[in-house]
């Protein structure tokens, strides 16, 4: 069980509703549980959510950050009228944490398979056997709107893989006398690990989960939702996952809706399942962490049918028409260079609403801010958002801010500002001044300043198609040692290389690495990868014959001085403190004129469509605040839900 663990049961149970909400705006299942609304309608609609009154089509607006959620935003809030956008980003590429890269920037459609140092299975929130881009998300919205190639994503223990190898304590697991590497085949999506142990543990997961699953899925949407789900936070909110492991398994009773036990697993299976899951990957960096967290990943469709993003490919794999395309440079408003775009990998999706036009009469976001000579500055750092006595919001940044030297600071006036950086980043570079408590409460900068944001690493390397054509080695592999999870998959046969994520790990697991080189670390993997798979005596194989090491490359997302940690998580007892933040542009930002949104300051870490979300929310809400003329006969106060935050 990992952050991206598959469990497909959410997209396969068959829903019915015992009372339907009446209006025809709430979200179906699965789909994130706090705010059940139907986010794609009021996106896809032929005119976007909302028309702006020609009377603050000039309102000025600034987005901090140019990751998914600051590059959704601003699409979103241009396709509504407003004219007068400008987006400031500190590093000098677009996409934050959607990274996709390229061993040693070497970028050929015919070369190397792209890395995903980010962000790199996405849900798309669909039924059983129907097209991920038919699913009730913004990202599959988006995927269809850009023409994305997609593909099932190989998570350990799917059908997706040709094999899992499970390796723990150093290859005891199987209870022969000698090492062993558990081989787990499931070409059928259905098939259990084959070892005892791990399948006790599967059928006590699998006994809560799909418990929890059938009866919110009856619920969900309807009128009786908000009250079901409330009464589930606050029966959880204040156990960590480790207690909830342990917790005796309970049948849920109509009389007490919040409370399905837990998964009854002794201390001895929470052991195996806090290293290596069912055999799909460890769920130990989440153990301490607050339980509605991995409840609300996996029961609503978070770890649905992921998926892989290639890019914008044709069925020969080859780059598409795209805007901006070129193997140079493009510039800013104020003629900084920065990297043209690519259109391969997950980072396309970031590339095509930047760079793609919105409409036949309506221009691309980046082709707007040229035309205007402002409205897009890279490598800009914000140093300070400053509330006014005129009501209008001051925003500094450095100009330039990676090159040596005297420091160039600029500045501009606006009347909304959306803040989407992690709030780590806005609690320690950027000062926010001139607000008062009732636009600004102290909770909120708070919550900002003590959100827990998760460290992992990510290493990556090209691996020889050789590789996935022999069948010694499995594909994917869980084990217990400081590598953790091993993923190998290719993306086309037009590549000359497959790859090969050596090394994936989340919080203690990945600190444990910080003081080892790049280089270092890197040997250090495929030399224990090496050991394992020599030690256990139904494999007796090297790997590092396909690996092509000195084309590896590592991220180190704690130490990224643009992120400051790779996901947003919360501790337990801290949930309604985290949810004041998707809280506050509904309460305070017609006052403040502050919004904040992204995975940041929402309750599902690590994902895109939290990012998605809160762009669209707060679009929604400068419309609101605007008095812009929504479409589709959308009222906010009669159709927009409202977030529980106590």
């Amino acid at each position: 069980m990992t952050i991206g663990t598959s469990y497909d049961f959410p997209s396969e149970v068959v829903t019915t509703f015992k009372g339907k909400a009446e209006d025809d705006w709430s979200g179906e299942f699965p789909g994130p549980p706090d705010l059940c609304f139907n986010y794609r309608k009021i996106v896809e609609q032929s005119g976007g959510i909302a028309v702006a009154e020609d009377l603050t089509k000039n309102h000025r607006i600034c987005i901090i950050g140019a990751g998914v959620t600051g590059l959704t935003a601003a699409r979103e809030l241009l396709r509504c009228g407003f004219t007068q956008v400008t987006l400031i980003e500190q590093s000098d590429r677009i996409g934050g944490r959607h990274l996709t890269k390229f061993p040693d920037n070497e970028f050929d459609e015919a070369g190397f398979s792209p890395f995903e140092m980010g962000a790199m299975r996405m849900p798309f929130f669909n039924k059983k056997d129907t097209d991920p881009l038919t699913g009730s998300s913004l990202m599959a919205y988006y995927a269809k709107q850009f023409n994305l190639k997609i593909s099932n994503f190989p998570n350990p223990g799917t059908q997706w893989v040709t094999s899992t190898g499970i390796y723990l304590r150093e290859g005891s697991l199987s209870g022969s006398d000698l090492p062993e590497m558990v081989i787990w085949k499931n070409p059928d999506g259905n098939t259990l690990p084959p070892n005892e142990i791990l399948k006790e543990i599967h059928k006590k997961w699998r006994k809560f989960a799909d418990q929890m699953t059938i009866e919110v899925s009856k619920k969900y949407g309807s009128k009786e939702w908000d009250d079901m789900w409330h009464a589930i936070v606050k029966n959880y909110h204040n156990l960590s996952f480790r207690e909830l492991v342990i917790k005796p398994f309970q049948t849920w009773n109509e009389n007490n809706p919040g409370d399905f036990g837990g998964l009854g697993m002794s201390p001895q299976e929470s052991e195996i399942f806090y290293s290596i899951g069912v055999g799909d990957g460890s769920w130990g960096a989440f153990y301490d962490v607050c339980c509605l967290y991995p409840i609300r990943t996996s029961i609503f469709g978070f770890g649905s049918n992921l998926q892989l993003v290639h890019g914008r490919v044709n069925s020969d794999y080859e780059v598409i028409k795209s805007a901006m395309q070129s193997d140079g440079c493009v510039q800013d408003s104020l003629g900084v260079s920065y990297k043209s775009p690519q259109y391969l990998g997950l980072a396309s999706l970031d590339e095509c609403l930047l760079y793609e036009s919105i409409s036949k009469d309506q221009p691309s976001f980046y082709d707007h801010s040229m035309e205007r000579k402002t409205g897009l500055f890279m490598d800009s750092r914000v140093k300070k958002i400053e509330k006014l006595s005129d009501k209008s919001i001051n925003v500094e940044f450095q100009w330039q801010c990676s090159k040596e030297g005297t420091p160039i600071y600029l500045n501009q006036n606006f009347d909304s500002v959306i803040v989407t950086v992690p709030s780590w980043i806005l609690g320690t570079k950027i000062k926010l001044e001139g607000f008062s408590n009732n636009q600004l409460p102290f909770e909120i900068i708070g919550e900002c300043n003590t959100a827990h944001w998760e460290a992992s690493c990510k290493i990556y390397a090209p691996l020889s198609k050789e590789f996935l054509r022999q069948n010694t080695i499995p594909q994917i592999m869980v084990t217990d040692t400081f590598i953790h999870d091993v993923y190998t998959y290719q993306y086309s046969d037009t590549y000359k290389n497959d790859c090969i994520l050596l090394s994936y790990t989340w919080e203690d697991d990945s600190l444990k690495l910080s003081a080892f080189s790049d280089i270092d670390l890197v040997d250090m993997c495929v030399e224990e990868l090496d050991r394992v798979l020599e030690k256990s005596t139904n494999i007796k194989s090297r790997i590092s014959q396909y690996v092509i090491k000195e084309k590896a490359m590592v991220q180190r997302w704690i130490s990224d001085e643009n992120s400051l940690g790779c996901s947003k998580l919360y501790r337990a007892g801290t949930y309604f403190n985290a949810m004041k933040l998707l809280s506050y542009n509904r309460k305070y930002s017609k006052e403040s004129g502050l919004l904040f949104a992204g995975e940041a300051y929402s309750v599902d870490a690590g994902w895109t469509e939290p990012c998605l979300r809160g762009a669209v929310d707060a679009v929604i809400n400068i419309c609101a605040n605007t008095k812009a003329k929504f479409n589709g006969n959308f009222n906010m106060d009669e159709h927009y839900p409202k977030y529980r935050d106590s």
